[in-house]
């Protein structure tokens, strides 16, 4: 139902083939999910009342302006910023509709507009201190805690690999602690359907509540994946990053954020056109954190 409604004319997979990759991706959102393939661009919420509302829209890239955004590496620096702000208004808009009951109340066209612009300015900020904060507890405190150890370990090497460990440990236990909110369960619930819908599709089958049921939770062009994706890639790269002044190392840890985030979706786009032995063993560390982060849905969410 939800996430089926965006493939009722079962336009993406023709009857006895099988799409290895269809070029649709999602993200969950509160009591919903959102889904996308090229420019096209649908969101489906479940209301309180128990109807799906379901908004499509049409939706341009800085990849289809200009030549430079589709450069390898490049390109994926634009979808990790795009998909940053794309992700927070779709999450906004899903929990609009579980506003309190006294703030619902019929607005006025210039009211609305007043509101969509502050709304716009709140996701801003709310995107700025998210990223400020990320960078905090997964970028700089893993580097502290590694720099205070520097002369038990002194090897810049080994505190690297220490720092990226760290890293990874955080994220996950941040993963299985907000898994336990009921309300993120239920994210993670729908998540789950969005995984299941897809890859009905890209195994060729008739998209019905019933084959999505049988499909997997996991898929290797999940978000979740090209997290862990980053933090692997990040070891690799600062391991290497040997610069005498510790503020200079932390600076360019920074500023290498958009290479790495490339470099990452590279992979993740090659694993998604791909099968073979090397994809599925580098797959793996990524569909094991899926777990945490998808759910067996319903019915009523596939």
């Amino acid at each position: 139902k939800v996430a089926l409604l965006f493939f009722a004319n079962g336009v993406f997979c023709e009857k006895g083939g099988c799409m290895k990759y269809s070029g649709i991706g999602g993200q969950a959102v509160i009591e919903g999910v959102m889904m996308r393939n090229g420019k096209q661009c649908a969101v489906a919420v479940r209301k309180p009342d128990g109807e799906i509302e379901v908004k499509k829209e049409t939706v341009t890239s800085l990849r289809d302006r200009y030549a430079i955004a589709r450069v390898p590496v490049i390109r994926g620096i634009v979808s990790f910023v795009e998909s940053l702000s794309s992700g927070m208004k779709t999450l906004n808009y899903s929990a609009s509709f579980y506003e309190e009951e006294e703030e619902k109340q019929e607005k006025t066209e210039e009211e609305k507009k007043k509101q969509e612009k502050k709304d716009s300015i709140l996701t801003g900020i709310v995107m700025v201190v998210s990223v400020f904060l990320a960078l905090a507890v997964f970028l700089a405190l893993p580097y502290l805690v590694s720099e205070l150890l520097r002369y038990r370990i002194p090897s810049p090497q080994l505190r690297g690999l220490l720092e990226g460990v760290i890293r990874v440990i955080l994220f996950v236990a941040y993963v299985k602690l907000i898994s336990l909110m009921e309300d993120i369960h239920r994210v993670f619930m729908y998540h789950g359907a969005e995984h299941k819908c897809i890859n009905c599709i890209e195994n060729g089958m008739d998209l019905t509540v019933e084959n999505a049921r049988k499909s997997s939770t996991a898929h290797k062009r999940c978000g979740t994946s090209f997290l862990l994706i980053v933090m692997f890639v990040s070891i690799l790269l600062f391991m290497f990053i040997v610069v005498g002044n510790v503020w200079l190392r932390m600076l360019l840890r920074i500023l290498l954020i958009p290479v790495i985030a490339g470099l990452s979706f590279e992979f993740i786009r090659y694993a998604g056109n791909h099968d073979n032995a090397l994809v599925r063993v580098l797959s793996k560390p990524g569909l094991w954190l899926q777990s945490l982060t998808t759910k067996e849905p319903d019915d009523s969410m596939l």
